[in-house]
């Protein structure tokens, strides 16, 4: 851990970035348990949970494409600072909600919401390695990383008894706050974040931005390592049942003391905890070269189906939590890993429309996910164990399709070659989401 301690005592820039970033995702956390629980009170439906997950996710599939053009050809910082303010009064709306009729409202509060993430996400990726030198890129995205891992285990732990006992509408207002303190902290920034110089837009078409992106889909289409490691996420995508499953098994299978929010948060907590102890496990036994990091997304997907299948077994709310604890330990492993290779992979002018049009994938791949299992469980009538099973065993589809699709990589020599500079090595991957 020296690196990722390191870089937060001597880059002023990073420490900033990773303030915001901590503060924001604890309240998003808050956030989340407490919409779910929300719902579930309002209208006792899985399928109402379905929608708001596919909410969370279905607008940054859509605006996507567009916010990767952005990103590219924007101030990084400013356009974070702003999507930070619109997302912490807009959020706020969430207070309004206070019946059936009105739970219309969380939908809309939360769609505006993920699209303002949509902008964001892409762009604090893409500035990690503008505030950091080479040295300090692999500890900087291994410490962001644990802290998304971090926040989700302690804030849906948190918020889940905050929920509980103290109301939703303290987590509202606290992840409202959390939006303005992550945009102070951004504020304070001072780096040089003027984009780089680009062509300047002529006519019409060209302001729409798609040439942009057409130049980005011909650079993906050329770089085939970038195109594979692209689609870990969508396959990753699955969990987004997976997820809708937590909150029915807070619900229906484990509440504690007749409280959703409490079990809700309990099963959160332990994926928190299991996003950030994959990827250092991983590093103690197998080490962390670009090789070993391509190889291990395969078996990855099998930790993860292994153990939503024992999901469907697990008789008491502990041995529960330590399933979905282990099954987040491998989902961390392909999205850490695979955030990782890309960021060596892609130059700094095509970095916003990769991890844009990345997010865009696993997010579509999380909405179907998420309606199919909303679907099963409410209009089919499946039982939350039958479809932990049935999701658990589909994640062999994408581990298999790794596996042979690894079996065939040619090696990018600028991968495979360490940096003779560089000793801090081992201090590469700690946490992801998962």
């Amino acid at each position: 851990m020296s690196s990722q301690t390191s870089i937060l005592r001597t880059n002023r820039n990073f420490r900033l970035l990773f303030l915001g970033q901590t503060v924001s995702q604890l309240g998003d956390w808050f956030n989340s348990v407490a919409v779910f629980a929300l719902l579930l009170d309002l209208t006792g439906s899985a399928t109402a949970v379905a929608w708001m997950m596919i909410v969370q996710f279905l607008p940054m599939t859509i605006v996507g494409p567009i916010a990767g053009v952005v990103v590219d050809r924007v101030d990084r910082r400013k356009l974070m600072i702003a999507t930070d303010i619109l997302r912490g009064i807009v959020v706020l709306g969430l207070l309004l909600v206070r019946t059936r009729e009105q739970v219309w409202l969380a939908y809309v509060v939360m769609a505006i919401t993920v699209t303002g993430s949509a902008f964001f996400e892409p762009a604090r990726t893409a500035t990690i390695p503008n505030v950091t030198s080479k040295e300090e890129l692999m500890p900087a995205n291994a410490l962001s990383s644990a802290t998304w891992a971090a926040m989700l285990a302690v804030g849906a732990s948190i918020g889940g008894l905050v929920t509980a006992f103290a109301g939703r509408e303290i987590a509202f207002v606290i992840n409202g706050i959390s939006f303005f303190v992550s945009a102070w902290f951004i504020s304070r920034t001072n780096y040089d974040s003027t984009p780089a110089p680009k062509p300047a837009l002529k006519g019409w078409f060209a302001l729409t931005g798609i040439p942009d992106m057409l130049d980005g889909l011909r650079y993906v289409r050329q770089s085939t390592h970038v195109s594979a490691l692209m689609f870990v996420k969508a396959g990753w995508g699955l969990a987004g049942g997976v997820l809708l499953l937590l909150t029915v098994f807070g619900q229906r299978v484990f509440p504690i003391a007749g409280s959703t929010a409490a079990g809700i948060g309990v099963l959160y907590g332990a994926r928190g905890i299991g996003a950030g102890l994959g990827p250092i496990a991983l590093r103690w036994l197998m080490g962390h070269t670009p090789t070993t990091m391509r190889r291990s997304i395969g078996p990855a997907y099998f930790i993860v189906g292994g153990f939503y299948i024992a999901l469907a077994a697990a008789g008491t709310l502990p041995l529960a939590a330590l399933c979905v604890l282990l099954a987040h330990f491998g989902g961390s492993i392909l999205w850490v890993f695979s955030t990782v290779l890309l960021q060596m992979e892609v130059p700094d002018e095509f970095r916003g429309r990769v991890f844009a049009a990345e997010l865009a994938l696993v997010t579509l791949t999380s909405s179907i996910s998420s309606w199919m299992t909303g679907y099963a469980l409410d209009g089919l009538g499946w039982s939350p164990r039958m479809l932990a099973f049935g999701l658990g065993a589909g994640f062999a589809i994408p581990g298999l399709l790794w596996l042979l699709m690894n079996a065939r990589w040619k090696p990018s020599s600028h991968l495979e070659t360490p940096d003779p500079t560089h000793t801090g090595d081992e201090e590469i991957l700690e946490g992801r989401i998962g």
